[in-house]
């Protein structure tokens, strides 16, 4: 099995480094599961999302709880806005920023959120595998545009009706949206730092704000696309 592989760290003090490590199945994008036992808030029905699919004979605990659960002790031990020092490890590059622990964390959870087999989540696979941390709202907005557009592509090859509008995403931000609550709700309750929880808050903010850049603000990225029309690209129209 190949496996892609990401180290975040934290320096949250000059003598205090806290380093986790995520490895993501290459075929699957899944991250894999430890043999640690869950917590009871990981527990699929304890605050479960009203529109989740899973039946808790085939998926005793929540697939993004249970993988959040090996690191609320390490969200405990900074406040939302203390300074760290971030670290990111790709395979590709080395990212590193000084940020507030909420925004740092955030990033960590949003790559964990999708590769987690959360099946509303399941649409950000293909961003975590070319994860991006602590990118800005522009930058997640064209990321996960072109994403859902190249699905659609993909999707139009296999025979299937495409969604070109673009208006999916939108649905599927609103699905995720409903996921953040609940995971939100499942933290506050299993941590004593409020860090983790307004990390979810940060993401939660990036569900309800991309989609309408998506669909209202995209026109400010045209003439970053000229070159793919034949005609000068100030007398287009960009609508949805």
């Amino acid at each position: 099995m190949n496996t892609y592989n990401i180290i975040y760290r934290f320096q949250l003090s000059e003598n205090q480094t806290e380093t986790i490590g995520l490895r993501m199945d290459e075929s699957t994008l899944l991250l894999l599961d430890s043999d640690a036992p869950a917590p009871a808030w990981a527990q699929l029905e304890y605050k479960q999302c009203s529109h989740c699919p899973l039946k808790k004979q085939q998926h005793p605990t929540c697939p993004i709880a249970r993988h959040l659960s090996r690191y609320t002790p390490i969200f405990d031990k900074v406040r939302s806005f203390d300074k760290v020092k971030l670290l990111v490890k790709m395979p590709e590059r080395t990212i590193t920023q000084t940020t507030s622990a909420q925004k740092a964390i955030s990033g960590m959870v949003g790559y964990i959120m999708a590769a987690s087999g959360c099946p509303h989540t399941a649409y950000f696979r293909p961003m975590a595998r070319y994860h991006l941390p602590l990118a800005n709202e522009q930058e997640t907005a064209y990321r996960a545009t072109s994403m859902y557009l190249l699905g659609q592509y993909f999707k139009d090859r296999a025979g299937e009706k495409p969604d070109w509008s673009i208006r999916g995403l939108r649905k599927i931000y609103q699905q995720v949206g409903i996921v953040n609550q609940s995971i939100g709700a499942r933290l506050r309750e299993a941590t004593k730092s409020d860090s983790s929880v307004n990390a979810i808050v940060n993401l939660d903010m990036y569900a309800k704000v991309v989609p309408d850049m998506v669909e209202e603000s995209l026109f400010e990225m045209q003439h970053l696309f000229s070159a793919y029309f034949e005609n000068n690209s100030d007398n287009l129209d960009f609508t949805f």
